[in-house]
């Protein structure tokens, strides 16, 4: 299995990225996939995640009304708007999925599968 994140890049304040992360070698449209970031000398925080049937969204709170998540299971591809970004956003972002569903989605063990992250960087 693996997931290619990307999309990342350089932008300014306010300015928007869309990341993209495709799986490959197993069908993730029944399970949750998410993000993850993290910034230097931080630990990885959760970002968003989105339930297999996509009925179900979670946002940390710091992204919440900016960053939107999304899938397309025909793609078995998931992506996540980044609008309104600020400097405090620049991290690795790293996509993840899991195989199994009802679990926590915010928590990191909930996946089994992580991409290799990519980088965002925001200046002010």
């Amino acid at each position: 299995v693996q997931l290619q994140a990307s999309g990342g890049g350089l932008a300014q304040a306010g300015d928007s990225l869309r990341l993209s992360c495709a799986a490959s070698g197993r069908t993730f449209s029944a399970y949750p996939m998410g993000w993850f970031r993290q910034a230097p000398g931080k630990e990885r925080e959760f970002v968003a995640a989105m339930t297999g049937s996509g009925g179900s969204t979670y946002y940390a709170d710091s992204v919440t009304g900016r960053f939107t998540i999304s899938r397309d299971n025909a793609k078995n591809t998931v992506y996540l708007q980044m609008n309104s970004l600020k400097p405090e956003d620049t991290a690795v972002y790293y996509c993840t999925a899991s195989r199994r569903s009802g679990l926590d989605a915010r928590d990191p063990g909930t996946y089994n599968y992580w991409g290799q992250g990519t980088q965002v960087t925001v200046s002010s």
